[in-house]
């Protein structure tokens, strides 16, 4: 028998795979922008899906969070088939995402941004809302906790009553994570969630990423083209190139694949050019650049 679809109803709890996608298409008009994606993701793993630019990343993540439909394939959370599930109340089934452009409120404070991330799961009405009553109480005082302790896993206690907008591009990609974290989503999209940081704030938001994992149990799906930085933090790595599929596995097996040093190097492979080294076509990408 096959199992229900997901719905806010039956929100997400994973024994198997949090995440499957099988065959996964997509096309815009004649460009094909995905061929073929199977994926699965593992409760508790840090899933990386990494290429070069303009390989798909961000495509998929947007078919993940329902904000494309794929044009052929099916996507699986916990088990159960993802469809007509409106992008904005996938807090309610225990998925949250970041993105590649920050969205933050940028005249909210540091705190009231955080806090926001509560926001998909208030069920009290307007009228206890307006009174401070009943539900609204207890959802405000919840989500005033819940902040406060991201605040504090963050180290953001010193900022938080600061706009977000005053703020450094690498202070607010930490306050963007902190508010998704917010929430305790079970699945954690991270669309570039490194993009435009300098090596040290890379390096330092790596270990957040890797420490919230550890503290909530969160899994996570990654997003990202600095694949120094992601070899060192995931537990497993699929990368894309034009929209396919070209390696998955360990940072070790994928730091060594030949098709995914073409694709990040373009060195051609020993025998196809008489004229390469083959130092050069054989060496695996960096592992030590996460460090």
């Amino acid at each position: 028998m096959s199992s229900p679809p997901l719905t806010p109803e039956a929100p997400l709890h994973a024994a198997g795979p949090v995440l499957e996608l099988q065959g996964i298409d997509l096309s815009f008009g004649g460009i094909h922008a995905l061929h073929g994606i199977d994926l699965s993701v593992a409760p508790g793993e840090i899933r990386a899906i990494i290429g070069p630019n303009g390989a798909g990343k961000s495509s998929l993540v947007n078919v993940i969070s329902g904000l494309y439909r794929p044009s052929r394939g099916q996507v699986w959370l916990a088990g159960r088939p993802y469809a007509h599930v409106p992008t904005s109340r996938l807090a309610q089934l225990g998925v949250a995402r970041t993105f590649q452009n920050l969205a933050l409120f940028r005249g909210l404070s540091v705190r009231d941004n955080i806090a926001l991330g509560r926001v998909e799961h208030t069920r009290s009405t307007v009228a206890e809302q307006v009174l401070g009553i009943g539900r609204a109480r207890r959802e405000l005082l919840d989500a005033r906790e819940r902040a406060a302790e991201v605040i504090d896993f963050f180290g953001l206690g010193d900022i938080q009553q600061r706009l977000a907008g005053t703020l450094s591009y690498g202070q607010q990609k930490r306050v963007e994570l902190a508010r998704a974290l917010v929430a305790r989503p079970q699945l954690l999209l991270l669309d570039e969630p490194l993009a435009g940081m300098t090596v040290s704030e890379k390096a330092h938001m790596a270990q957040l990423i890797r420490a919230a994992r550890d503290k909530w149990g969160t899994t996570i799906v990654l997003i990202e083209h600095d694949i120094g930085i992601v070899l060192g933090l995931s537990d497993r790595v699929a990368v894309l190139d034009y929209g396919r599929k070209i390696a998955d596995g360990t940072p070790a097996e994928v730091s060594a694949d030949p098709a995914v040093i073409d694709a990040y190097l373009g060195v051609a492979h020993e025998g196809d050019d008489p004229d390469a080294p083959a130092s050069a076509a054989t060496s695996p990408l960096p592992l030590a650049e996460a460090a």
